[in-house]
C-alpha cells in the first residue's frame, strides 16, 4: 500500500510524463504539491522514480527503474534508491540519469563479476556491477561493490565509456583491479568528490580527464593504485587533491602504460606507500607491446607528504613545469582540469540570454539545456499567470497565458510559483531555479 507522500511522487511522475494538460489532473498534482515532503519551493530532493527492495517504492530493482526510462532522455531524471542490498548488475544507455542513495553506506549495489568470466560468457549488460554508456550521469550517496572474492584479477565495479560522469560521497569498492575504470579515451571527462576507492591492480584508472577530490584511496596489493591514460590529446590529465592514499606494505602509488599526465595535489601517503615513483610500464622480453611516449614523463606534486617521511620523488615540481601549460596551483580546478569545457562545481543557475514576447506567449531563450520540474506557473509582477507550454530538455522554453502580454509585464524579475527550472548536465552542487527568474539582461 503506497503512502501518501509516495502517492504524490507518482502523480508528480505521471503528470511529468504524459505531459497532460487536463485542469482537473493539475489540481490535483497542485494539491499533493502542498505537502511539505514534495513541495520543491521548500528545497527538499526532486525524486522522479524511487526504488525500493521492500517494495514500497516505483520499482523493487534498479534495473526495473532503469528500463522504464525512454529511450532517448532529454531531461534529468533522478531515481532515488532506498537503503537495501540491490544485487544486480547496471547498465546506462540513457543521457542524464543520477542514481542517489539514501545513505552512503546503506544503499549497497553489489555483484560477483569477474571481467574473464564476462569475457567468456558475455552479456548485454557488461563487465561491470554499473555499466555507464551515457553522457551526464552522476552517482551519488551509495556504495557499488565487485563481490568476487579474490585479490587481484580484473573486476570492475564501474566501468563507463561515457563523458561528464561524476561520482560523489559514495563507495566503490573491488577486491580486483580496475575497480573504477571510466573509458573514453577520446573525450571522457570525469569527477569525483568526497569518495572512498579500493582494490587491487590499478584500481583507479580513468582514460581522459579526470578531477578527484577529497577522497581516500585503499591498495590491497604490493601494487599501483592509480593508472592514466591520456594520448589521446596533449591535455587529458588526472588530477587528484586533498586525498589520503592508504594499503598493504609496499603498495606502489601509479603506473602508466600509455602518455599520461598526472597532478597530486596537498595529498597524504601512509608509511606503508613504496619508495617507488610513479612509471611508464615497459615490457622488455615484448618490446612490441610497449606503447609510443609522445609527450614525456609528466608527473607533478605540490605539498605531498607521507607519515614516516617522505621521498624525494613526489617533492614539490609544479612551478618547475616547463611545458606550455604552465599553472600555479591557483590556478588547478575542476573547471581548469577539463580545459574550460566543464565545470562540475559550478554554483551558477540557469540564466536567459533573450526572451521574446508573442502575444499571449513568453519565449525564454536560456543558456543552457533544462529540465522541468512539476507544473510549472510563472506570475508576472502585475499579476499575470503564464504555464508552462512546451521546451523540455531544450534552452528555449514558452510559456502561455490567458491575458495579452507586454514588455511592462516583465520589467521586473518574474517569480515561479509552482514546479521549477533545473538544469541538465551533470554538475554537483544545486542549481535549480525555485523562486524567481531573472530577465534584467
Amino acid at each position: 500500500m503506497r503512502t501518501i507522500k509516495q502517492f504524490g511522487i507518482f502523480l508528480q511522475l505521471f503528470y511529468h510524463k504524459l505531459y497532460v494538460n487536463s485542469r482537473f489532473l493539475k489540481l490535483a498534482c497542485l494539491a499533493f504539491l502542498f505537502f511539505p515532503y514534495l513541495s520543491i519551493s521548500a528545497g527538499h530532493p526532486y525524486y522522479d522514480i524511487i526504488v525500493a527492495a521492500d517494495g514500497s517504492g516505483d520499482y523493487t530493482t534498479i534495473t526495473g527503474a532503469v528500463n522504464a526510462l525512454p529511450m532517448f532522455n532529454y531531461e534529468r531524471i533522478v531515481i532515488y534508491i532506498r537503503n537495501g542490498i540491490y544485487n544486480e548488475k547496471i547498465r546506462i544507455e540513457q543521457d542524464n540519469v543520477t542514481l542517489l542513495g539514501e545513505s552512503r553506506d546503506s544503499t549497497i549495489i553489489c555483484f560477483n563479476q569477474l571481467r574473464t568470466d564476462w569475457i567468456n560468457n558475455k552479456d548485454h549488460i557488461g563487465p561491470a556491477v554499473i555499466n555507464i554508456h551515457a553522457d551526464d550521469i552522476i552517482l551519488e550517496n551509495l556504495t557499488v561493490k565487485n563481490t568476487q572474492p579474490e585479490i587481484g584479477p580484473h573486476a570492475f565495479a564501474v566501468y563507463g565509456t561515457g563523458t561528464r560522469t561524476i561520482i560523489v560521497n559514495c563507495n566503490v569498492l573491488s577486491k580486483g583491479g580496475d575497480t573504477l575504470s571510466l573509458w573514453n579515451y577520446k573525450n571522457g571527462k570525469y569527477y569525483h568528490s568526497k569518495c572512498y576507492f579500493e582494490g587491487s591492480v590499478d584500481f583507479v584508472c580513468p582514460r581522459g580527464w579526470c578531477y578527484i577530490g577529497d577522497s581516500k584511496f585503499y591498495e590491497l596489493k604490493k601494487t599501483a593504485a592509480i593508472w592514466h591514460a591520456g594520448s589521446a590529446d596533449r591535455n587529458q590529465r588526472l588530477v587528484i587533491s586533498n586525498s589520503y592514499f592508504d594499503g598493504v606494505e609496499g603498495f606502489n602509488l601509479g603506473r602508466h602504460h600509455y602518455d599520461a599526465q598526472f597532478f597530486l595535489l596537498n595529498c597524504s601517503f601512509s608509511e606503508n606507500m613504496a619508495d617507488i615513483p610513479i612509471f611508464r610500464v615497459l615490457y622488455e622480453n615484448e618490446p612490441e607491446r610497449n606503447r609510443p611516449k609522445i609527450f614525456g614523463d609528466r608527473y607533478y606534486y605540490y605539498n605531498c607528504h607521507r607519515a614516516g617521511g617522505d621521498y624525494e620523488w613526489f617533492s614539490d615540481n609544479l612551478n618547475k613545469k616547463e611545458d606550455f601549460t604552465n599553472p600555479c596551483i591557483e590556478d588547478i580546478t575542476a573547471e581548469w582540469t577539463f580545459d574550460g569545457l566543464w565545470n562540475p562545481e559550478s554554483k551558477e543557475k540557469p540564466c536567459i540570454s533573450s526572451f521574446k514576447i508573442d502575444d499571449k506567449s513568453l519565449i525564454l531563450n536560456f543558456n543552457e539545456p533544462l529540465t522541468i520540474r512539476g507544473n510549472l506557473t510563472l506570475k508576472t509582477h502585475t499579476g499575470k499567470i503564464l504555464e508552462y507550454s512546451t521546451g523540455r530538455g531544450r534552452n528555449i522554453i514558452i510559456f502561455t497565458s490567458e491575458d495579452s502580454l507586454t514588455m511592462q509585464d516583465f520589467n521586473r524579475n518574474v517569480m515561479i510559483i509552482d514546479g521549477a527550472i533545473a538544469p541538465v548536465k551533470a554538475t554537483v552542487y544545486d542549481r535549480t531555479l525555485k523562486e524567481e527568474i531573472n530577465l534584467n539582461l
